[in-house]
């Protein structure tokens, strides 16, 4: 029987400074093919070739990936400043409605870095810029210097709701991540549940209220080993689960 395929969104990039290319970190396909056994399909940010009507037919799963451009604040109401910048306008309108109908036809949806962020903002979440400039906060972004290992290192605890999605995930009320991230989501739209808080009050895991399958997302990268750091492997597998078992809101 052939594997269910999952959709891994894109990101745009510039090679040489001329040649435009779309692609996704191999982190994020060995997580599908090794933890979710799922057949990883890397889907263009580029919504005038690829329909959300032809997308949520052939794949049975999303991830919604990180990258370096932000969401645009024009989407959740703020002004455009350098702080929110660089953009990918591209992505905003291909993963935002695709959010939104992966939820409403139980197509389940997993969101890292980024597409957490996307998540809150599909669903009326507001962003601020840049978190570690919030008095209290702690600077969230990847460390300038050393290997990839520390720069994907664990480097605090985030706090979830006793009893919630995310704690009966991964079995424990507490849990150590990466973080490689500058904005982060300010007020929660009417749907979006948070679930998981650095030490710092930074919001870190949230769910769809309503949503009929998985439609979860964290702030931190999952992807980093998934199939070694229990956390990653607990959620990756999860979400799995819920792509094999082929639900949708109809059958609910």
């Amino acid at each position: 029987m052939a594997r269910p395929v999952i959709g891994i969104i894109g990101n745009h990039h510039l090679i040489g400074n001329d040649y435009r290319t779309q692609a996704a970190g191999e982190m994020n396909i060995a997580a599908v093919a090794d933890v979710c056994d799922a057949l990883p399909l890397v889907v263009p940010s580029m919504p005038e070739a690829v329909a959300v009507a032809d997308l949520v037919e052939v794949c049975a799963g999303f991830i919604f990936t990180g990258g370096r451009p932000n969401v645009h604040p024009s989407l959740y109401g703020h002004e455009e400043t350098p702080g929110h910048g660089p953009f990918d306008p591209r992505r905003d309108s291909l993963t935002l409605p695709l959010i939104r109908s992966c939820v409403e036809r139980g197509i389940p949806i997993l969101g890292l870095c980024r597409g957490f962020q996307e998540f809150g903002v599909a669903y009326g979440s507001t962003l601020h810029p840049e978190i570690r400039d919030l008095p209290g906060r702690m600077n969230h972004r990847m460390p300038p210097d050393g290997t990839l290992e520390e720069k994907f290192a664990l480097r605090h605890p985030v706090n979830l709701t006793p009893g919630g999605k995310f704690a009966k995930l991964f079995g424990s009320d507490v849990i150590q991540v990466n973080s490689l991230h500058g904005q982060g989501v300010i007020d929660a739209g009417s749907r979006v549940v948070i679930e998981g808080y650095a030490p710092d009050g930074t919001a870190e895991a949230l769910h769809i209220a309503g949503a009929c399958n998985f439609a979860m997302a964290v702030q931190w990268h999952a992807e980093w080993r998934a199939g070694e750091d229990p956390v990653s492997r607990a959620l990756f597998s999860s979400f799995a689960q819920a792509v094999h078992a082929k639900r949708s809101c109809a059958a609910a």
